[in-house]
């Protein structure tokens, strides 16, 4: 018995000595960073105006499909609000062929899922499938696209329904403070719409869902996009097959957008609030700018990382908040950065402070090259995460050709990230992250938090450094 723990003891030393060594070890170096391959993809487009491209990738033996058409909440009416979204829902209850529950079963035949879901400028149409049951997912999906039957028995159902996700969506101070935020920068167009009241969506009508699918909905709109392991030839034989009588309906049409860049404050009250939920930004621009590179990188160096530097100081260091972040919304043509945090009411104020002063330390000085090293790698990581399955290749390719970029902008950027300079930080974070510029939405106890704001916004205004 002595001997055995004796024995154990001696391992057990030993494998502490071993790991205290490993610990110390100095980590290999990372290798040099390399450029996305695009996997070689076949595309072509039928004479109705439906464009496809199929790309062969991995050994998995499943097939992801997307039908995309150019039809979302931006193609709405002001007395239409969320009506697309119901539209979307009905058309998930079947067909002229077949009902909801038919579909579900086929889908479930196949192996695999399908699903609809809106976007503000697209309808998705979302589907997978084991491989041998890739040309009949495809067939599927174009009946449920070209054929929709809006029963009217499911109109009520599904009505009610997207009444309680609103309502459920409204009650969240996140949504109310990125709803008026929206609603500030893009006063004048779809984007900037709040969520559907009740009194909306029980306005709407079947021949509302009816008139919008055939006024906006069409071959001209719709692309196709498959990924994953699937025979070629069948596939594109599908696609032509399931596609080609489809009417070409409306030319692709977004109205782009003009936002407002201007110094406001909207406070919207929440009695007794145990946090502010803060939402600070303005507009930037899009894809298709040269900027967009370094200012994504930018992003992510100031507040759009774990390791960022707004998260360090107000999460990290002070403990004002759990979940700080910036992001960079791509919206058509246009897009806005904005500084999002949850954060404790007494110091909503003090956050807002060190917020600005991150923006403005990094207005006036550089980052290391060894810091921006760090977020330059992080950020290439996720562009290659994200070309990492099907769905994610997809994605890409549906991304290039909404806002009309070349292969490159996926070839090049690992590259193009990593050719960021921390002199282009700098620059970037002048030009765009203007505080003087920027709309400040809180949502929170207004009793408790009106000094603090009152005292942000003066400090604010005497603060040259700001301007």
């Amino acid at each position: 018995m002595n001997k055995l723990l004796s024995f154990a003891i001696a391992v057990l030393v030993a494998c502490s000595t071993t790991t205290a060594t490993a610990q110390k070890q100095t980590p290999p170096e990372g290798g040099a960073p390399r450029n996305f391959t695009l996997p070689e993809k076949q595309e072509f487009s039928l004479p109705n105006g439906v464009s496809a491209t199929l790309v062969p990738f991995g050994d998995i033996p499943k097939v992801t499909v997307n039908l995309v058409v150019e039809a979302g909440n931006v193609h709405e009416d002001e007395n239409e609000n969320g009506l697309a979204d119901i539209v979307g829902k009905l058309m998930e209850e079947g067909t002229a062929t077949r009902n909801g529950k038919q579909i579900a079963e086929e889908v479930a035949r196949m192996g695999g899922t399908l699903n609809i879901s809106i976007g503000p400028n697209q309808t998705f149409l979302y589907g997978d499938a084991l491989s041998e049951y890739g040309p009949e997912l495809v067939q599927l999906m174009a009946d449920i696209l070209q054929q929709p039957a809006f029963p009217e028995s499911e109109l009520e159902r599904i009505k009610n329904d997207f009444k309680r996700q609103m309502n459920l969506a409204r009650a969240q101070p996140g949504t109310q403070a990125q709803s008026a935020f929206r609603g500030a920068l893009y006063p004048n167009h779809p984007y900037g719409r709040d969520l559907p009241t009740d009194k909306e969506i029980d306005a709407f009508t079947l021949e509302q869902v009816r008139n919008f699918y055939e006024e906006q909905f069409g071959a001209a709109r719709t692309d196709v996009y498959v990924a994953g392991k699937f025979d070629a030839g069948a596939m594109q034989e599908a696609i032509t097959s399931s596609l080609s009588q489809m009417d070409r309906g409306p030319a692709p049409e977004i109205p782009v957008a003009e936002p407002v860049a201007k110094s406001d404050m909207i406070v919207i009250d929440r009695p007794d609030a145990p946090q502010s939920t803060i939402v600070l930004g303005l507009p930037v621009v899009g894809p298709s700018h040269p900027d967009y590179i370094p200012l994504r990188v930018t992003n992510s160096l100031l507040g759009g990382s774990f390791g960022s530097r707004i998260t360090r100081n107000i999460r990290e260091d002070k403990g004002y908040t759990y979940s700080p972040s910036s992001n960079i919304a791509t919206r058509y043509k246009v897009g806005d950065w904005s500084q999002v945090a949850d954060v404790t009411t007494e110091h909503t104020g003090n956050s807002l402070k060190e917020i600005m002063y991150e923006v403005n330390r990094l207005r006036r000085e550089p980052p290391t090259e060894e810091e921006l090293q760090g977020i330059k790698n992080y950020e290439a990581g996720l562009f290659v995460l994200r070309n990492s399955t099907p769905g994610g290749i997809i994605n890409q390719l549906n991304f290039l050709d909404l806002h009309d970029l070349p292969d490159s902008f996926l070839t090049n950027q690992v590259e193009n990230i990593h050719a960021v300079t921390p002199q282009q930080v700098q620059e970037t974070t002048a030009k765009y992250i203007r505080p003087s510029d920027m709309t400040l939405v809180v949502v929170g106890d207004k009793e408790q938090i009106d000094k603090q704001l009152q005292k942000f916004q003066e400090d604010l205004k005497n603060n040259p450094v700001t301007q």
